[in-house]
């Protein structure tokens, strides 16, 4: 299949939402996508129908998830003390370590086929950086990248991470995505090794701002900027 620009890709905005019922969502539309290019393969080229594509946005209730090549000890409190503070905690499908999700992150789950737009999966992932990276700098933030740690970093002496990200992949079909601080309570991350990683912090655009600011705003931004980013043509869900 041919690379396509202005692909179209249907953005779903689940709003707050349990984290286990976002995943089993990603869950359905992850395998639609994967029974549509199944039924490709047993018909000619002319025959075969477009793969569907989803941006599903999302916030969720206080919960730490660990990748599946995570560390259980990066969690430094019970699980009893999670209960008590009133978050879940969910071993999940992703990659990467241990990673907090709570009210003030916007969280973005990309379910794309990757064969609609290029078979790369570092460049994947570069593109998601670059969306973020992009976003932040229309707040006067600068975003960058360290080399060898996926996700966006504030990186003027003291790096500290903004954005952690994980993903799984399968037949090019991409699943889980990002999660970018904006008026996240950073406490909760006093509470694990974010991402495993000993020696780095954790901030959000409202710490590095200096102000409160808007979740729609920020996800709207970050909207355009995935669309400008992987050439797509945005479908919102009626």
């Amino acid at each position: 299949m041919n690379t396509r620009l202005n692909v179209d890709t249907e953005v779903i905005d689940l709003g707050l939402i349990d984290y286990q019922k976002a995943w089993d969502y990603q869950i359905e539309v992850f395998q639609s996508i994967l029974e549509t290019k199944k039924a490709n393969r047993l018909v000619p080229e002319s025959d075969q129908q477009l793969t569907r594509n989803y941006l599903i946005f999302c916030e969720h209730p206080p919960v730490f998830t660990l990748g599946k090549s995570g560390n259980e000890e990066n969690l430094l409190v019970s699980k009893e003390k999670l209960t008590d503070l009133g978050a879940a905690y969910v071993p999940t499908s992703r990659g990467g370590d241990i990673t907090f999700h709570g009210p003030g992150q916007i969280v973005v789950y990309p379910v794309l086929d990757l064969e609609n737009f290029f078979t790369d999966i570092h460049r994947y992932m570069r593109n998601l950086e670059e969306a973020v990276i992009l976003t932040l700098r229309d707040y006067g933030v600068i975003g960058d990248r360290i080399s060898g740690l996926t996700g966006v970093w504030i990186n003027d002496g003291e790096p500290r991470k903004i954005c952690a990200m994980g993903v799984k992949m399968s037949r090019w079909v991409t699943m889980h995505g990002l999660a970018l601080n904006v008026n996240a309570d950073l406490k909760f991350f006093d509470l694990i090794v974010p991402c495993g990683i000993t020696d780095k912090t954790v901030t959000s655009l409202n710490k590095e701002t200096g102000r409160t600011i808007g979740m729609t705003e920020v996800a709207e931004r970050l909207k355009h900027n995935l669309e400008k980013v992987f050439s797509l043509k945005l479908i919102s869900r009626a």
